[in-house]
């Protein structure tokens, strides 16, 4: 099976996805580069095609309005895209952060490319951390991601992740607006490494405002039917009307018990493991900070995505997980996770 990851590099512990080269701290961008598999530049040519004229003879027709972008090294194609594409270099995606290693102390902990060049990312720590209750720790970082085949602007986002099981998680600022803490530039204009980082507004004070709606999602104490609740409103994109849904959450629970019924209901499966992993079988999940709680419920999300969700390989659960349904999904999590506490 063709992997996602066409190569990447990472310091410290094996990444959950336990791909990549490993590399010692404080490594220059330039090793990141190489060990990254980020170290080509993506060219570009006029599209052409051929045809046959009157007398049946081939000819080689241009097609202005439309480009073909390849890798430097290896002349793969990667996309074709219209003349006003404005594509990002893998080399601009690690610059972005060589001045914040160098002097805002921050430390690049992976970076890489998936699906043969066409979407590359790189991840930083910023060395802001917050430990709730029962010493449930997480870690702030900045991941910044672009691709060339249409699939992903490139994006800039806060990103917390969990020690105790490795979960990832986008950050939403400013009262959890899916927007916040988060920039995306189309690639109809031209990357701008500084107006990002101004845009994003790189500062302790978002980090805390994180940490405070963490900590109160640790206060609150959340039931059976709450759960089940959050759970159907989550993989079925339903409105989450807590003890209004009483009655289909005591038929989910009949039918999770039936595994013929289960079968045939939205998600039963996911749903059925995803309170299994809340009430006890998840990474941490009897930390104070998680059990019986709203956090809890969130925490079961990320790890349900990072490290239980079916796919069919390591790295494309981590494709999914950062950029595809996966991270769609803990965004969900996160936004009804939130609305216990407002």
């Amino acid at each position: 099976m063709a992997h996602q990851v066409e190569q990447m590099a990472y310091v410290g512990e094996t990444p959950w996805h336990g791909l990549g080269n490993q590399l010692s701290p404080h490594q220059p961008i330039e090793v990141w580069a190489e060990q990254a598999g980020m170290d080509w530049r993506i060219e570009s040519s006029n599209v052409s095609y051929m045809a046959q004229n009157t007398r049946g003879q081939s000819i080689i027709m241009p097609f202005d309005e439309q480009r073909v972008l390849y890798r430097s090294d290896t002349h793969v194609p990667l996309s074709i895209v219209s003349q006003r594409y404005q594509e990002v270099q893998p080399m601009e995606v690690l610059e972005f952060y060589r001045d914040l290693t160098e002097q805002a102390g921050f430390e690049l902990e992976t970076a890489g490319v998936l699906k043969g060049g066409k979407k590359f990312w790189a991840l930083a720590r910023t060395g802001q951390s917050s430990i709730l209750k029962g010493k449930d720790v997480s870690n702030g970082y900045i991941l910044l991601a672009t691709a060339c085949d249409g699939t992903l602007a490139t994006t800039a986002q806060f990103t917390s992740i969990r020690v105790v099981c490795n979960n990832t998680l986008a950050i939403a600022f400013k009262g959890g607006s899916a927007q916040a803490g988060m920039v995306k530039v189309p690639h109809s204009t031209k990357f701008d490494a500084m107006k990002i980082k101004q845009q994003l507004g790189i500062s302790a004070s978002q980090w805390d405002e994180h940490t405070y709606e963490m900590k109160q999602l640790t206060q609150r104490k959340v039931t059976q039917l709450e759960a089940a609740a959050y759970f159907d409103a989550v993989f079925n994109n339903s409105n989450m009307s807590g003890l209004d849904a009483e009655e289909n959450i005591v038929q989910f629970y009949r039918n999770v018990a039936d595994q013929q019924k289960a079968k045939s209901e939205p998600n039963a499966r996911a749903m059925a493991k995803a309170m299994t992993m809340f009430n006890g079988q998840g990474r941490g999940a009897d930390l104070s900070s998680a059990k019986d709680t709203a956090y809890g419920l969130l925490c079961t999300i990320t790890e349900y995505v990072d490290h239980e969700r079916r796919s069919m390989s390591k790295d494309h659960r981590l494709d999914s997980a950062w950029f595809g349904a996966g991270a769609n999904l803990k965004q969900r999590g996160l936004e009804q996770a939130l609305s216990f506490i407002r």
